[in-house]
């Protein structure tokens, strides 16, 4: 019996062991900005799925690569969702191609060349209909800024404490850096923050979810950045709860943010 009862755990060991996400840490070629971009990739063990749709993780100020994977169990949603996490090291570049700085181009880089890494390289669904992006702060801010602009390429988008509309923080986050003064570059800051890019956007072209805590800085232009989105009649979630700008709220968002956009693949 003991022998027994000592085979049946090993045989469960291996099952679990084989059936665990794989996480890998790649190095991406960016041809527009001339260097590699370290990116973290989360994928479910193959099993009855042989090809997954992918949810593309930006992080926000300050954070990189590993960002998200410290913040939350990317395996354990990885493979309950059966999703692959794509988390690209974005530096503190608000994913904007940068009209100043040649080596920040992250818009290009997310929306095309990682892509391109990905589906090359992963068992993914190449499919606009199987790809989402969402992020943090900053990051929510560069998810909905490529997907509004490339929704060629995304299917879904989503923000958590987004920085939805720059202009009233003009000295933070080394935005001037990328964009010029505010005061003195006015045209360039309007053409540059997301909520001014709703005006482009009809009911239906994304899949759009955005969730901000009630006690963020960023509460203000999240607010506003879903009126906008009532006003052009665009369907949309739009989630408040109580929080502030933190790990533990994000860690918490991401859980409403990968169920989501779990629905938005299953339509396919």
């Amino acid at each position: 019996m003991k022998r027994w009862f000592l085979g049946l755990c090993v045989s469960l060991f291996v099952v679990l062991t084989v059936s665990a996400a794989r996480t890998d840490t790649v190095r991406v070629y960016s041809e527009t900005m001339k260097k590699d971009v370290k990116v973290v990739v989360v994928t479910p063990a193959r099993g009855v799925l042989q090809a997954f749709p992918v949810i593309y993780l930006l992080h926000g100020y300050s954070g990189n690569a590993a960002s998200w994977a410290q913040l939350t169990d990317l395996n354990r949603l990885a493979e309950l969702y059966q999703v692959i996490f794509a988390c690209p090291d974005g530096l503190n570049s608000w994913y904007w191609d940068s009209p100043r700085d040649p080596s920040s181009q992250y818009e290009t880089f997310v929306s095309r060349e990682l892509i391109a890494y990905v589906d090359s390289h992963f068992p993914t669904v190449p499919d606009r209909s199987a790809r989402a992006i969402s992020g943090l702060s900053m990051g929510g801010h560069g998810a909905l800024w490529s997907a509004i602009r490339h929704r060629d390429v995304f299917g879904a988008a989503g923000s958590m404490s987004g920085g939805v509309d720059i202009r009233p923080f003009p000295d933070n986050w080394e935005m001037k850096k990328q964009l010029g003064e505010r005061d003195a570059n006015r045209e360039v800051w309007d053409a540059h923050t997301v909520i001014n890019q709703v005006d482009g956007l009809k009911d239906g072209d994304l899949a759009l979810i955005v969730d901000c805590g009630a006690d963020d800085f960023f509460f203000g232009v999240n607010n506003a950045l879903h009126q906008a989105l009532l006003n052009r009649k665009i369907a949309h979630d739009y989630i408040v709860r109580p929080g502030g700008h933190t790990g533990a709220y994000w860690a918490n968002s991401i859980e409403y943010h990968v169920l989501f956009f779990r629905k938005y693949f299953n339509r396919r």
